[in-house]
């Protein structure tokens, strides 16, 4: 059998990842000297009521021992491994780094997904659908790879300091863009590995519009599906939702909640616009 594994960036708490076939490995979130497993110890909402409070957030990759537990469930069966974007997180290496410590490495398969949340989840839905239908460990990873590039990123954050703390942009530039009241949309570099700035905008409209109007530039059409996912922030969604739908007829769009480590990311009321190719399976 092929089994497949990723982490919480998917958006999956571990029994949601179990009813859909995949076993998770959570990220954590340290706040208030305590730490906790996302969507295990604690949700988006209670997290944004302790940040709220005045404590700061940080976040971290499961562990290798708990990765590698996971793949010692499965002594006798093939893995995947579909990890969030190497460079956003250790969470990659920590896939590599407990493969190399199991028993059997060859068996295991772990793929640098160059992306997160929602794009990171139809890529482990993919990856359960192409076993079902009987796909080869090597030809599931191939259909992977492909569907991966395809993918693109937007983070509109709500509070520049969140940005400047994770290293995203310079103290300088954070503290004009928030005096100025300025909507950065920030984008993942070519490498995946970052994130860069795309736009700034003076008003969350204008932003969004500058989104739809690079997805249009890249032939984004109702063959693609859009994911917008938000830290407790839906009716920026929702209106991110009609401005692309205005732009882009038919296409399917999906919003999610964000974790609490992508919260930590782009702060409480960010919002992220992603989009990936569908495969034919997922249609």
């Amino acid at each position: 059998m092929i089994k497949i594994v990723s982490d919480s960036s998917t958006l999956y708490s571990i029994k949601e990842g179990q009813a859909n076939k995949i076993d998770i490995a959570p990220l954590t979130v340290s706040i208030n000297n305590k730490t906790y497993r996302e969507y295990e110890d604690i949700n988006t909402e209670d997290f944004i009521d302790i940040i709220n409070q005045g404590h700061i957030p940080k976040s971290s990759q499961p562990s290798i021992g708990e990765v590698l537990d996971i793949y010692s469930k499965y002594p006798d069966d093939e893995i995947i491994n579909i990890s969030m974007a190497d460079g956003l997180s250790g969470t990659y290496n920590s896939a590599c780094m407990a493969k190399n410590m199991d028993n059997n490495p060859d068996r295991i398969e772990v793929i640098n997904s160059k992306t997160l949340c929602g794009p990171h989840r139809y890529l482990v839905d993919l990856a359960v659908k192409l076993s079902e239908a009987s796909y080869t460990k090597d030809e599931i990873v191939k259909e992977l790879k492909e569907i991966i590039e395809t993918s693109k990123s937007f983070l509109i954050p709500h509070d520049f300091d969140f940005l400047v703390r994770g290293g995203r942009i310079s103290s300088i530039v954070g503290k004009i863009g928030s005096a100025i009241k300025l909507v950065p949309v920030m984008t993942l570099a070519e490498d995946c590995k970052s994130l860069i700035k795309f736009a700034t905008k003076r008003t969350y409209k204008k932003a969004m519009k500058k989104i739809s109007e690079a997805f249009l530039e890249w032939n984004i059409d109702s063959s693609y599906k859009i994911y917008i996912s938000h830290a407790c922030k839906e009716d920026l969604a929702h209106e991110a939702k009609e401005i692309i739908l205005e732009a882009i007829k038919n296409i399917e769009i999906e919003i999610k909640l964000l974790s609490p480590v992508f919260t930590t990311q782009g702060g409480p009321g960010c919002v992220a616009i992603q989009v990936i190719k569908k495969h034919d399976l997922l249609k």
